[in-house]
């Protein structure tokens, strides 16, 4: 996959939440009237496209009723030992930012759902979700030790 793509209300915003994630911005362009650019990181690229006059994005994740799609899941086993410490370190740098950088009005995280295991098949995952600037959800996700 070359990339995904996030639509955003402020892409100042945006790139300063990624950036806190561990992506750097790779390109910057315009794509027809409005800003956009692309950030690597996490073992992949996303684009980020601004939109001038931004509507709220559905709940996909409240909404269980919700069609379409849904997050990007970012695999976290080999930058951290366990997803509670990775955001706690995450929750740090985006109070920094927000504190040393108010006119960009970053949020402070927001988790939507708390780290737990889960069981796929003969395989354990601990996840994540939290919501990015713009309140899409992301999956963090660490692979553990085989079953059985």
């Amino acid at each position: 996959m070359h990339h995904a793509s996030i639509r955003t209300a402020n892409i100042h915003r945006a790139i300063a939440f990624y950036e806190q994630l561990g992506f750097t911005c790779s390109e910057r362009f315009t794509t027809g009237y409005t800003l956009a650019c692309w950030m690597e990181g996490l073992g992949g690229r996303i684009e980020l496209i601004q939109i001038p006059e931004p509507k709220p994005a559905p709940d996909a994740f409240a909404d269980e009723h919700y069609v379409g799609y849904y997050h990007l899941s970012f695999d976290l086993t080999e930058i951290t030992p366990d997803l509670p410490s990775w955001l706690n370190g995450l929750k740090a740098r985006l109070a920094v930012v927000l504190e040393s950088q108010p006119v960009i009005k970053l949020s402070p995280l927001k988790i939507l759902l708390e780290p737990m295991q889960q069981q796929i098949g003969d395989r354990l995952f601990e996840v994540a979700f939290i919501a990015d600037a713009d309140g899409l959800p992301l999956e963090l996700i660490r692979v553990l030790p085989k079953l059985g």
